[in-house]
């Protein structure tokens, strides 16, 4: 982070100095929302959540080294008091972004930030400082932490913002204004928040809206609703996709044996070999938005190729591939879960299991519910339970309750029937019965949206422990 007294903090969030003694004490290090994470020249912004309250944590941050906290109420420490500790987190980030000037890359979509993000942050870093999202904090909290983590040297700011409503965007883009702003697709992810996917373009397209004009719009030219979002800025527009008019391309698109992506990439400067390390088709798109931003950046189309096939997954419970000592393979992408992402693991689940068909391996595609999905959530678990029939998925194994039982419907409709597909009520008896059935050769997909914990199945699998316990159940 810059360096702020806390008298400047102060002022630029509106608050009021309580228990400082000296308003000229610098902040110095990074701003922190977990007191066992406070050091020394740290500022703790405290926030009352469901199940703790920050506040409460105020004395233990300051013993650790904060310089103050960033606080709703006097807290008996050094602190800066503001009617809202998010409101005023936002503005610290917007002044501290302003005095960098480094350039922000900002991404949204549907499917695929986070995976994008990872990509975006890996080509760049080798072009310059890059500061990235950890994760998925892509919220009003989440964005704020990731810009104040940047400091002078820092080159390039790539930032992924979500929105749960009309107007998410806007706000997060209004704090960290991007130079490039990067919209990926509009799928059905919380369509039962926003009602429709014109509603959910609309909230996407936020994100052009404010770019200046000598600002770049990073489309998606596969997808209609994205590429209309061309009318919605001032900026340069710069299209990326399979489609013949986009001016960052992908042709000649195949899958290896083992089902990771190549193809050959096109930008305005030239073509070169992609073979990826990550597993699925829908990497491609990814890959290409990346390549975009970074064409944009000034990466020539050499470096660019070369940084996409060495990529890997940064963030956890991604498509994360893991083989086993005894040849079964494991691939965790429990991390969330809509239609299009759901469809996309599936395909890869099946491109993997292609090369292993001919030594008896075998695919299990073990699902959870996708939430937030509204009136269509019966019509969207059918029919994935219908896709992994129709990509010759050995096992289905539907995790959870009614969304679930939806999932094996949609199997059981398409002809999957006997021991094809199963109902388990949890984590752990999906655990138990993996345990009992695996065997060298298999590929397991494990995929729910988060709030489901899927990811304990995969870690179970993994772990050395013969208990056949959930970790963390």
């Amino acid at each position: 982070m810059i360096t702020l007294s806390l008298a400047e903090i102060a002022e630029i969030v509106g608050g009021q100095p309580h228990d400082i003694p000296d308003p000229a004490v610098t902040v110095t290090g990074p701003v922190v929302i977990d007191s066992r994470e406070a050091g020394p020249g740290s500022l703790f912004a405290a926030f009352a959540g469901e199940h703790v309250d920050g506040h409460d944590y105020a004395q233990r941050a300051v013993e650790a080294g904060a310089a103050a906290v960033l606080a709703a109420r006097p807290v008996g420490v050094p602190a800066i008091v503001v009617d809202d500790v998010v409101g005023a987190l936002g503005a610290l980030a917007r002044t501290a972004v302003e005095r960098l000037g480094t350039t922000v890359v900002a991404l949204t979509g549907s499917a695929g930030k986070t995976s994008t993000k990872d990509l975006i942050a890996q080509l760049l870093q080798r072009h310059g400082p890059t500061v990235w999202t950890p994760g998925s904090l892509n919220n009003e909290i989440g964005l704020p932490l990731t810009a104040l983590s940047a400091t002078s040297e820092t080159q390039h700011l790539v930032l992924e913002m979500g929105a749960r409503g009309i107007g998410h965007i806007r706000y997060l883009a209004e704090l960290t204004p991007p130079r490039i702003g990067l919209v990926l697709n509009v799928g059905s992810a919380h369509l039962g928040e926003f009602g429709s996917r014109e509603a959910i373009a609309q909230a996407k397209g936020e994100m052009v809206e404010g770019l200046p004009e000598d600002g770049c719009a990073v489309l998606n030219a596969d997808d209609p609703l994205v590429r209309a979002m061309a009318s919605r800025t001032k900026a340069r527009v710069l299209l990326f996709g399979e489609a013949p008019d986009a001016d960052v391309r992908g042709e000649k698109v195949r899958m290896t044996l083992d089902g990771r992506p190549a193809f050959e990439l096109h930008t305005p400067t030239g073509c070169s070999d992609v073979t990826m390390r990550l597993y699925g088709e829908h990497h491609v798109s990814n890959a290409l938005a990346a390549a975009a931003v970074a064409h944009e950046l000034g990466m020539s189309v050499t470096e660019i190729a070369e940084a996409l096939s060495e990529a890997g997954t940064l963030s956890r419970w991604r498509m994360e591939v893991t083989e086993r000592p005894d040849g079964v393979t494991v691939v965790n992408d429990a991390y969330n879960a809509n239609p299009e992402s759901m469809r996309a693991a599936l395909r890869a689940l099946a491109a993997m299991g292609q090369a292993r068909r001919a030594d008896g391996g075998r695919t299990w595609a073990v699902l959870g519910q996708m939430a937030e999905l509204g009136d269509a959530s019966l019509a969207e678990h059918d029919a994935v339970g219908r896709l992994a029939v129709r990509l010759n998925v050995s096992k289905l194994v539907a995790v959870g309750g009614r969304e679930a039982s939806w999932l094996q419907l949609g199997a059981y409709n398409e002809g999957s029937w006997g021991e094809e597909s199963v109902h388990v009520s949890d984590a752990q008896a999906a655990v138990d019965l993996l345990r009992s059935e695996l065997r060298p050769g298999d590929v397991v997909l494990v995929k729910a949206s988060r709030s489901v914990g899927l990811e304990k199945v995969a870690q179970a699998l993994l772990e050395n422990s013969t208990e056949g316990e959930v970790a963390g159940r």
